[in-house]
């Protein structure tokens, strides 16, 4: 059962009751935006504690379905990285929705699912858990509780297939485009040499399947991830493991910064690495087309302001200004705070949104910012 994935995201809209969570939205999510869904689902599945964190939140994972090849996803990781959570709970309720293709995945695969693996870090909308820890450096020493939950699961689910699920910042382009890397992948190396083993070949093969599905919808926004090998890292250690094991890294998409929008394109990458799993398709796709998928670099800034001495004359003729937005969290709601991260020559850098000052109208459209025009006159 092959999905028609062109006529699913022409319809997303019109069909999202089928997908789209629709009480869970934006980029602030908690085990208490999570959790109402969960404890609604019905009896496909299975919800459990599987431990707790550093401040005694519960970590939960979702296992459904009863076909012999086992799929292990995880997200939140970093609490500040939520794209791919509403993606795989919208993943979740497409199954819970019983189409044909759903039933079809359901007697091929077995899901383990675990939404959000750092609830303490999201609480407070950080990277890192309560201790401090970046958990995608404590794959090997395991010293905290989120890492052991982590590597249990993977130990007594025994998956053929993981995907480790994040975000990226608003900075990464494809290549030297000034496309936005709206959806990065990475077969993660598992050794220095980054040799290409059985496993690796298999996480290849699938990145190429979704990268040539999304190509349809977001064409040429979609990046490969630096493949530097680290054993620290989670993905590196599965993948020396022997499990084919893929990097998902949900980015920026125009004026998205909600990210619902690319929500629906990790969404579509879910389903279709699912699918060609499921109907054991993977050879279909060549592995040596990974290697054709342009390299993320770091080229965005989210503003980027031409001839700012035209704003403020301290800064000396002709500079530019990049300014990126801190992600904040004030009183339970997320704010992007702008922020000067660089100044001078900005000559082959791209904004999300871009103004030179001497072009009248751009002049006034900036104008009309008052926090980051403000920030600019502050500058002393």
């Amino acid at each position: 059962m092959f999905l028609n994935f062109k006529e699913l995201m022409r319809n997303y809209k019109r069909i999202q009751e089928a997908i789209k969570v629709k009480t869970i939205q934006g980029r602030y999510l908690t085990n208490d935006h999570i959790f109402p869904f969960l404890d609604e689902l019905s009896d496909l599945f299975l919800v459990e504690t599987i431990g707790r964190s550093v401040l005694g939140k519960a970590i939960k994972s979702v296992t459904f379905g009863s076909g012999p090849t086992k799929i292990f996803m995880w997200s939140q990781m970093h609490g500040n990285e939520s794209t791919t959570t509403k993606a795989v709970l919208d993943f979740i309720n497409f199954i819970q929705a019983s189409s044909d293709l759903a039933t079809t995945l359901l007697q091929q695969c077995t899901f383990k699912v675990i939404p959000i693996l750092n609830p303490d870090g999201a609480q407070v909308y950080t990277r890192v858990n309560a201790n401090q820890v970046d958990l995608n450096r404590d794959a090997q020493t395991r010293t905290q509780p989120e890492s052991i939950i982590l590597r249990d699961a993977f130990d007594t689910f025994k998956p053929n297939y993981c995907f480790n699920l994040h975000d990226q910042r608003t900075i990464f382009n494809v290549g030297a485009t000034g496309k936005p890397a709206t959806v990065s992948f990475l077969a993660p190396s598992h050794d220095e040499l980054r040799s290409i083993s059985a496993s690796r070949a298999i996480s290849m093969q699938l990145i190429v399947a979704m990268t040539q599905e999304l190509q349809r919808y977001i064409p040429n926004q979609i990046g490969r991830y630096d493949d530097s090998f680290n054993a620290n890292c989670v993905g590196d250690t599965f993948q020396m493991l022997h499990t084919p094991t893929i990097l998902f890294e949900s980015g920026h998409f125009a004026n998205d910064y909600a990210r619902e929008e690319t929500r629906i394109y990790i969404f579509c990458a879910l389903l279709k690495a699912v699918e060609v799993i499921g109907a054991a398709n993977i050879d279909a796709y060549a592995q040596n087309e990974y290697f054709q998928i342009p390299e993320n670099a770091k080229l965005f800034y989210d503003i980027l302001i031409k001839n700012a001495d035209l704003i403020n004359p301290i800064f000396s003729s002709g500079t530019d200004i990049g300014i990126l937005f801190q992600e904040t969290l004030v009183d339970q709601t997320l704010k992007f705070i702008p922020e000067i991260a660089q100044r001078g020559s900005l000559e082959g850098y791209f904004g999300h949104q871009t103004f030179n000052c001497l072009v009248d109208d751009e002049f006034m459209s900036l104008k009309t910012n008052k926090e980051v025009f403000n920030l600019l006159l502050s500058v002393e």
